[in-house]
């Protein structure tokens, strides 16, 4: 019952999306987070010194931040030396690039899909969501692990594993395919706002999916994934065009 009132008083309605989000940690705490943790991985992760890149980088971020609302945030785009095909986004508007996908973007059209994407976390609270969930999983398992015998540890064992291998696949992960759909939605939205084409995003991950294929990715089962199927995206993402064609904003 506990449980269940601290969930019920947690939820808050997004309003970017209407959608109603666990909510159990202030926005503070995890923008103090985000922000230390940034810092320290500054410190750990090379910093890309090209400065066309970072220069590339820092426009179409900036260009993005403008559209979107976020009260509080401290935006910081930073470049990272590394082969990894990635970007990601921390809680308080702190968004890292990684080098290595660079040549997959292309040009500035094709990043800007890729950081509209990124920023779309920030504003969608998917960070805080994804810790008051892991919270919320973690005290229930703790609750429901009252009834089993603690005297004999086989069991205890045994529940413990079950619990946990099925929190993950029946809830855990398909919320965090869930919430990379949502920030693909928005994010072509930011995108076509900010002034770049919404048709770009589909090229970038046209590319992405060659990229993958050809590195032999894309061998573990749906159900089992952080981000849904290349392919699914990229049908989303065509279905949503009319809407951000509709919110293009040109450059100014």
């Amino acid at each position: 019952m506990i449980l269940l009132l601290g969930g019920l008083a947690g939820c808050i309605t997004n309003p970017e999306t209407g959608r109603r989000q666990l909510l159990l940690v202030s926005e503070g705490e995890m923008t103090a987070l985000g922000l230390s943790s940034f810092e320290q991985m500054k410190k750990e992760t090379p910093i890309s010194k090209d400065p066309a890149a970072n220069a590339l980088v820092q426009r179409v971020g900036k260009r993005i931040a403008s559209v979107v609302n976020l009260p509080g945030a401290q935006w910081e785009f930073v470049v990272f030396e590394s082969k990894e095909a990635n970007a990601f986004c921390l809680p308080g508007g702190k968004i890292g690039v990684y080098t290595g996908i660079l040549p997959i973007t292309k040009d500035e059209a094709g990043l800007a899909a890729v950081m509209g994407h990124e920023v779309a976390h920030a504003t969608l609270q998917h960070g805080r969501e994804r810790v008051s969930q892991g919270m919320a999983v973690e005290g229930l398992g703790q609750g429901l692990g009252t009834f089993v015998d603690a005297k004999n540890p086989k069991w205890t064992q045994a529940f413990s594993q079950l619990y946990g291998v099925g929190a993950q696949v029946g809830f855990l992960l398909p919320h965090s395919r869930d919430q990379e759909s949502e920030a693909d939605h928005r994010g072509l939205v930011y995108m076509a706002k900010a002034g770049y084409a919404p048709e770009a995003s589909v090229a970038f991950w046209e590319r992405f999916s060659d990229v993958n294929k050809q590195a032999g990715a894309g061998r573990t089962p749906s159900f089992l994934r952080t981000h849904p199927l290349d392919e699914t995206r990229i049908k989303q993402l065509k279905q949503w065009l009319p809407e951000a064609r509709a919110q293009f904003q040109p450059a100014k």
